[in-house]
C-alpha cells in the first residue's frame, strides 16, 4: 500500500489537480501508456509463437494510429512486425475505436438521446468530433443482436403473458405512418419477467396475431396459463387457436381507459371509482351484479356507451372474478407493462418519427434491454399468487395436460 501511495504521489507531483481528469490530462496519459505497453506485450508474445513454429520474424518499428476512447481521441504508437502477421487484440488493424467507446454511444442512444445530442455530448465533455454516420454505424450493429434475440428459444410455460402495443411514427414508402409496436411481457414460474418479443405492424388483425402466437410456440412456448390483452380485435381467437386452454383476460386498466373516452373531462374523476366497483365489490350474488349496479346507477344512465363496451368484452372480463385476490393483484395493475410503456414513450417522444422499421426496432430493443437489467426479483405479490396458480391450474401446467381445469366461462 505504501508503494502504491508513493507511486501516486510521484504521478501527481507538480500537476494541477484540475487537469488530472481533464482531456489530455493524467488519466488520458496513463491510458495511452498502458495501451502501448499492452500492444508491445502482445507483439512479444506473437514473435515468440512465430519462433516456436519455426518462422523468422522480428520487430519492424511503429506506426501511429488515432483511436477514439470513451473520454478522448488518442494517438497510439502501434508496434509492427516485419512479416506483417501481427494483429493486435487490443486494437485490431482496422479498428478505430476502443470497445468501451461503442458501449457509451449505445448507452446514450438507449436512454433516448438523438444522434445530434450524442454528438454534442461527446464534443462538450471530451472534445471528440464524431460524425452522424459513425454513431449510426455503431447503433446499427445492434440489429444483428436484435435478430438473434427475437429468435432465441423460450421457456415451455408462462403463467402470465401481457400483450400490449404503443403507437410509433415511422417513415414508410415516402410517408410517415402511425404504426403499432407490439410487446409481449412474460412472467416465469418463479415470478421473474422476460420480454418475449417485439413486433412492428401497420395494421392489427387476426392473421397478424396468429403469426405472433405461432412464432412463440415455434420458439418453445408450450403453455400460457393467462394471456392479458387490451381488447384488440381477433387476438383472443388467435391465442386460443394455438393454445386452446389459455385463459384470455381483457386488461382491466385498458378497459377503464377506453370507458373514459365516452366521459366528459369534468366527470372522469368521479366515474373512475364507479368503474372500479364493477370488479372490486365482494360477496356478489353473480359476476354480473357489479356491471348491473353500474348500469342502473347515475353514471351508467348518463354514459350508456360504457356499459355496452364492458358487455362486448364481458366474456374476457369474467375470468378475473374466478381468481383469488392475490392473483387479481398480479393481473389488474399491469405495473410491469405500464412501466415499460412509459420508458418506451419517453424514448420515442424525442425522435418525432423514425426513418425505418429497423431504426424503431433498434431503439426499442435497447430501451427494453436496459429496463430488463433493472429487474432483480419477483414482485412481492407473486409468492402468494404462485400458490393460488397451483390451486387454480393444477401442479402441471403443460399445454398437453388434458386434466388442467378451465376457469373461463360466464
Amino acid at each position: 500500500m505504501a508503494i502504491e501511495e508513493e507511486l501516486l504521489d510521484q504521478l501527481l507531483a507538480g500537476r494541477d489537480p484540475n487537469e488530472v481528469f481533464a482531456k489530455d490530462g493524467l488519466l488520458d496519459d496513463l491510458k495511452k501508456a498502458l495501451s502501448e505497453r499492452i500492444l508491445n506485450a502482445e507483439l512479444d508474445e506473437h514473435l515468440e509463437d512465430e519462433s516456436t513454429e519455426g518462422n523468422v520474424n522480428r520487430r519492424n518499428g511503429h506506426s501511429r494510429k488515432s483511436v477514439l476512447t470513451g473520454t478522448s481521441k488518442m494517438t497510439l504508437s502501434i508496434p509492427r512486425d516485419r512479416a506483417g502477421t501481427f494483429d493486435p487484440k487490443l486494437i485490431a488493424k482496422y479498428q478505430r475505436r476502443f470497445p468501451d467507446f461503442d458501449d457509451k454511444i449505445i448507452s446514450m442512444y438507449a436512454r433516448g438521446m438523438t444522434v445530434r445530442e450524442i454528438r454534442g455530448h461527446l464534443e462538450e465533455l471530451y472534445g471528440i468530433d464524431v460524425s452522424p454516420d459513425l454513431i449510426s454505424a455503431v447503433t446499427d450493429a445492434v440489429l444483428e443482436e436484435v435478430a438473434e434475440w427475437q429468435n432465441r428459444p423460450l421457456d415451455a410455460c408462462f403463467p402470465l403473458v401481457f400483450f400490449d402495443a404503443i403507437r410509433v411514427k415511422i417513415r414508410d414508402e415516402g410517408f410517415v405512418r402511425n404504426k403499432a409496436v407490439y410487446i409481449a411481457l412474460g412472467i416465469l414460474p418463479d415470478g421473474t419477467k422476460e420480454i418475449l418479443g417485439i413486433w412492428i405492424e401497420q395494421t392489427e388483425g387476426a392473421k397478424f396475431w396468429l403469426r405472433v402466437i405461432n412464432e412463440l410456440k415455434s420458439r418453445g412456448v408450450g403453455d400460457i396459463l393467462i394471456a392479458v390483452v387490451d381488447g384488440l380485435k381477433g387476438f383472443p381467437e388467435a391465442i386460443n387457436a394455438v393454445f386452446a386452454q389459455t385463459v384470455v383476460q381483457t386488461c382491466i386498466v385498458h378497459l377503464i381507459r377506453h370507458s373514459l373516452e365516452f366521459v366528459s373531462w369534468k366527470d372522469r374523476k368521479p366515474v373512475v371509482p364507479a368503474l372500479r366497483a364493477i370488479y372490486r365489490a365482494q360477496g356478489r350474488r353473480s359476476r354480473h351484479e357489479g356491471l348491473e349496479d353500474f348500469e342502473a346507477g347515475y353514471w351508467g344512465q348518463r354514459y350508456p356507451a360504457i356499459t355496452q363496451s364492458w358487455r362486448r368484452n364481458w366474456q374476457h372480463v369474467v375470468p378475473f372474478f374466478a381468481y383469488p385476490e392475490s392473483v387479481r393483484r398480479i393481473i389488474y395493475p399491469t405495473d410491469a407493462i405500464e412501466a415499460l410503456n412509459s420508458k418506451l414513450r419517453r424514448a420515442v417522444r424525442t425522435r418525432g418519427h423514425f426513418s425505418s422499421d429497423d431504426a424503431a426496432m433498434k431503439l426499442l430493443y435497447l430501451v427494453l434491454n436496459q429496463a430488463a437489467e433493472e429487474w432483480k426479483r419477483a414482485p412481492r405479490e407473486w409468492f402468494e399468487a404462485r400458490t393460488q396458480f397451483a390451486v387454480v391450474f393444477g401442479e402441471s401446467s403443460s399445454a398437453n395436460d388434458d386434466n388442467r381445469p378451465h376457469t373461463q366461462g360466464s
